[in-house]
């Protein structure tokens, strides 16, 4: 077995004669798999009850008869016009009451039956033909779920939000107000038809009305995947069933820790964004966050692109020996499966100008040159699959936090999720660290340092849990507006940060966020602070540093509490960049954390751990080359070189990966 190694496949898209030479490409390049049948509904089913699989069959059989494993793919992100000729109702509307149109993907209410019925039709059609064609290793259910249509707020979608509340509050409307707070502003319910989708409105929707909305899309959805899973199991239960997330910058539809467990296989696509000088860091927080849906175990980078993509304002063509290092890193970080969207760079349609492993120029170009080569570098890494990562640094990362804290009438609508949670991950990445990511009331016995740096919503058992931590020894690091409220947006009373002021030791309260632009001086190292500030006062913590200027003259800024047998830092602002790092640096040496290896800047080290072997990938983002060292009876993957000697040379932009001696 190798890593896995290819892309969307879609030869519907050109003449059958193309086929051939698909396929003798493809074994040049050293794909595997690929995925195909992804937008296929219309030709599969041309009519309603009507099939043609005649396209699909040939496919498959060719895959078959070159070793090519088919990742094949319910249809069912793309209805076709005539079912939405039949069911004009399943469109789905916007929140300003708009009944979108077809003619793009995604067109669709995730709460429609009649969608729910065509889907699960088409799907068990497909299981039923194809359980048993040898091709078949892996059923890709839909794509990307919620990308376009995370949420519809037309009649049926709010019969069935109500359906969803009556079961989470156990059909009782004095529990839900309760929970929603509707005495404000008059909002109280006396009957569940009274309620609707969070639809737009004169001024600010209750928050927890809105939370729970964001709730309900995400399961709405799970449970399209879900249902079109059974069918699938139903015909062939030894065939795994995936879909492919979308952990990367832009995407927060769906809370990905109540979908990663219905996975066979975690999946996921990832995109770089042009705008990012450093898009490295985004990779590899994705692959650990990733990594850490998955359970720890590999996971399958489903799509990503070996150039520009098509749906940015400017879409940036990759540097020489981008494409490697990108799908080398998220190896690094625990893919065992490198794929692309798409096969072949499409000339017509939407996404004619998005990048391909064979580009519209074909085999002469730089980027098949790069695909070629990347597919021998993953046959040579191919005793790499199967390992897993190390870490004694868990982040703490929730969706229903990321929800609640970028609803409306917040403190400051500059304070941003993804952000604050980058700028606590980049200092420590750039060090080596390793880093899983965790939910607020996972099992955090493995870490020795557990970081929220963003968790304004937590329940009193995310928060004991966290706490529970740091009194038991380990060190725990917390953000400003963290602990803020429970999990129905009710601020905890009696002083911020809420949850967390006994672990903490400190008592806010006034917060005093700063306007764009303005920053603090910090008593300590010449540090600035900027976004954030609040009149912290000791209630059993330390001043680390303090403002030294402002209306908070003197007042800590970040503290540090013994609790129980261990520690918990608070940090009530936004450090500058190098203030953070430094602070974060002193946190995790006092934690006993050490580096995967020390390398020069813009070398990133990453380590898996194999049964007998460890592999350090080291990846030279910088540009400049490296000499590493490395444990005694060394080897050099990539190259086939062994015996290194004790240190390992990465070439300038290049990548190296070495096996060594399993540590303990």
């Amino acid at each position: 077995m190798t890593i896995a190694y290819g892309g969307d496949y879609n030869p519907e898209q050109w003449p059958e004669e193309v086929w051939a030479e698909d396929m003798r490409l493809m074994a040049e390049a050293g794909v595997t798999m690929v995925s195909v049948g992804i937008f296929s509904w219309a030709l599969l089913e041309p009519a309603e009850g009507e099939y043609d699989f005649t396209l699909l069959d040939k496919v498959l059989d060719l895959l078959q008869q070159h070793g090519i494993q088919a990742d094949l793919a319910t249809p069912t992100a793309a209805p076709p016009a005539w079912f939405f000729r039949a069911h004009p109702e399943a469109l789905p509307v916007d929140r300003d009451g708009r009944r979108l149109s077809y003619g793009s993907r995604q067109t669709f209410c995730p709460s429609s039956p009649a969608y729910r019925t065509a889907a699960l039709r088409i799907a068990g059609e497909l299981a039923r033909r194809y359980a048993a064609h040898p091709a078949v290793a892996m059923w890709h259910i839909h794509n990307e779920y919620g990308c376009h249509n995370p949420a519809c707020y037309c009649d049926e979608s709010a019969e069935a939000f109500r359906v969803w509340l009556r079961a989470k509050y156990g059909d009782s409307l004095p529990a839900l107000n309760d929970a929603w707070g509707t005495a404000f502003w008059s909002q109280w319910y006396y009957d569940w038809a009274e309620i609707l989708p969070p639809r737009a409105t004169g001024a600010v929707p209750n928050p927890t009305h809105q939370l729970d909305w964001r709730r309900f899309c995400s399961d709405a959805l799970l449970s399209l995947y879900k249902a079109e899973r059974e069918v699938l199991r139903e015909a062939a239960p030894a065939i795994p069933a995936t879909t492919n997330f979308m952990v990367m910058f832009n995407f927060d539809a769906l809370d990905y820790w109540r979908w990663a467990p219905e996975l066979d296989v975690v999946s996921n696509d990832h995109y770089l964004r042009s705008t990012d000088p450093e898009s490295e860091i985004d990779i590899a927080m994705s692959g650990d966050l990733v990594r850490s849906l998955a359970g720890g175990r590999p996971w399958l980078l489903m799509e990503h692109s070996t150039g520009a993509v098509n749906w940015q304002p400017v879409n940036r063509a990759k540097n020489p020996g981008e494409l490697r290092r990108n799908a080398l890193a998220h190896v690094a970080h625990g893919a065992d499966g490198i794929a692309y969207f798409q096969w072949r760079a499409a000339k017509a349609g939407a996404e004619q100008w998005h990048s391909a492993m064979l580009p519209h120029a074909g085999t002469d170009s730089a980027i098949w040159r790069d695909v070629v080569q990347l597919g021998a570098d993953l046959r040579s890494l191919a005793e790499v699959r199967g390992s897993t990562g190390t870490a004694s640094v868990a982040v703490v990362w929730d969706w229903n936090a990321r929800w609640a804290l970028e609803l409306p009438s917040q403190p400051s609508e500059e304070v941003r999720y993804l952000d604050q949670v980058r700028s606590w991950y980049e200092p420590l990445w750039r060090s080596g660290i390793a880093m899983d990511f965790v939910r607020p009331d996972a099992d955090l016995s493995p870490y020795r340092l557990v970081l929220a740096p963003s968790l304004y919503l937590v329940d009193d058992a995310g928060a004991a849990n966290l706490s529970d931590f740091a009194s038991s020894g380990g060190t725990l690091a917390v953000g400003f507006h963290s602990g803020a409220v429970d999990e129905n947006c009710h601020v905890r009373l009696g002083g911020y940060p809420g949850a967390f002021r006994d672990a903490l030791g400190v008592r806010t309260d006034e917060l005093f966020p700063l306007l764009p632009g303005d920053s603090l001086g910090l008593s300590s190292g010449g540090g600035t602070a900027s976004l954030w500030s609040e009149r912290v006062a000791l209630a059993g913590a330390e001043a680390i540093t303090s403002y030294a200027e402002g209306p908070l003259t003197g007042i800590p800024a970040v503290t540090r509490n013994a609790y129980g047998t261990g520690t918990a830092w608070y940090l009530a602002t936004q450090p500058d960049p190098a203030t953070l790092a430094g602070l974060l640096d002193l946190i995790r040496r006092e934690a006993g954390v050490e580096p995967v290896r020390v390398t020069p800047d813009g070398v990133e080290a990453v380590l898996r751990r194999g049964a007998d072997a460890d592999y350090l990938f080291l990846i030279d983002h910088a540009g400049t080359g490296a000499e590493v060292p490395v444990a005694s009876g060394a080897a050099e993957l990539l190259t086939g070189e062994g015996e290194l000697g004790g240190s390992v040379s990465v070439p300038p932009g290049g990548v190296a990966v070495v096996r060594e001696p399993r540590r303990p």
